[in-house]
């Protein structure tokens, strides 16, 4: 697994390598934390540089080899830890200059078929990146008619939500789905016969089940919200999403919480509204692939990368952004 695992690393990219290095402006050292380590494209480039230091985060088991390698060469300035991102806040005491999220399959992952994230799999049914407590063979096989059919439909945006979520319970009646290539025929067969080969039939609901399995929602909030607490001032907190309900929760949390847009919080008392605001100004730029990077890397084409930097002021919770996006805390609840 090892030795499989070390040569995909070569077909990994760091998704707007360019830009995240820009942006961190690493030239003169610091101290950073890359929360979805990978294939460690964003650790290595980082290290190049003196004076830097990367405590790097990853939850997948599978791609150890590829930090401890990062571990022998840079004893004293790269750490790996193998937890969820939601838990970067116990990992480290001081606060550090900039934290990065890319939220995407690795290569790695993706092209690991024996992983069951590529509609090209005939292995068994299992999405999970590392550290899970179910796979999506549980799901399939033991969620109820009605949460197949919400965690597809607004987890996926899928609109033919009630065909696939009906046609998944009656195979599963009949025959227990535990392969990836059962589940791919069961949509496509749920599918209109018209849809679109700018994507593949599966997409969505492959999309719905790999953020259930995985509670990519909640993982990314508290990820972001702990990130905050961990900022110096001035640091910086750089987010890569690939899909709308991502982008959605990092803009409202950058947005709602920023200098300019901040908006009273009926958490707070009077007297504290006006410091409630955890960033600076911002300007609400979405930064993209350049047509350069995606002749290379084709799979960053839905990527889309925001920042924000933090205050000097002191955290405070935001519990709005709880609020604006329960509903999906509350898909990723549902009993398996």
């Amino acid at each position: 697994m090892n030795n499989h695992t070390s040569s995909l690393e070569f077909s990994h990219f760091p998704v707007m390598l360019n830009e995240v290095l820009k942006i961190t402006s690493p030239f003169n050292g610091g101290k950073y934390i890359d929360c979805t380590f990978g294939g460690g494209g964003y650790s290595k480039e980082i290290l190049k540089i003196p004076k830097t230091e990367i405590a790097a985060i990853d939850r997948d088991n599978n791609i150890k080899s590829i930090a401890e390698e990062l571990e022998r060469k840079f004893p004293k300035r790269f750490k790996f830890y193998q937890i969820k991102f939601s838990q970067l806040d116990t990992i480290i005491e001081n606060r550090v200059d900039a934290i990065i999220f890319d939220l995407g399959l690795s290569s790695i992952q993706l092209d690991n078929l024996e992983r069951g994230f590529s509609f090209k799999s005939d292995k068994q049914l299992d999405m999970a990146m590392g550290l899970n407590n179910i796979s999506a063979l549980d799901a399939v096989n033991n969620l109820s008619e009605p949460d197949l059919k919400s965690i597809i439909k607004f987890l996926g945006d899928e609109k033919e939500a009630t065909r696939i979520a009906r046609n998944i319970v009656n195979s599963r009646k009949k025959k227990r789905i535990t392969k990836t290539n059962q589940l791919v025929k069961i949509i496509e067969e749920s599918k209109k016969k018209n849809f679109s080969k700018k994507i593949n039939p599966c997409t969505k609901t492959f999309q719905a089940l790999r953020i259930f399995v995985n509670k990519e929602i909640s993982e990314l909030i508290n990820g972001i919200i702990n990130a905050t607490k961990k900022l110096k001032p001035g640091g910086k907190i750089l987010v890569v999403t690939f899909h709308s309900i991502e982008d959605k929760i990092v803009k409202f949390f950058f947005n709602n919480y920023s200098k300019n847009k901040s908006r009273s919080s009926r958490y707070l008392p009077e007297d504290k509204i006006k410091q409630a605001y955890l960033f600076e100004a911002y300007k609400n730029k979405v930064l993209k692939p350049s047509k350069k990077e995606l002749e290379i890397n084709n799979r960053a084409r839905s990527a889309k990368l925001r920042f924000a930097i933090r205050s000097n002021t002191d955290f405070q919770y935001p519990h709005e952004l709880i609020d604006k996006f329960k509903n999906y805390l509350e898909l990723e609840s549902a009993n398996v």
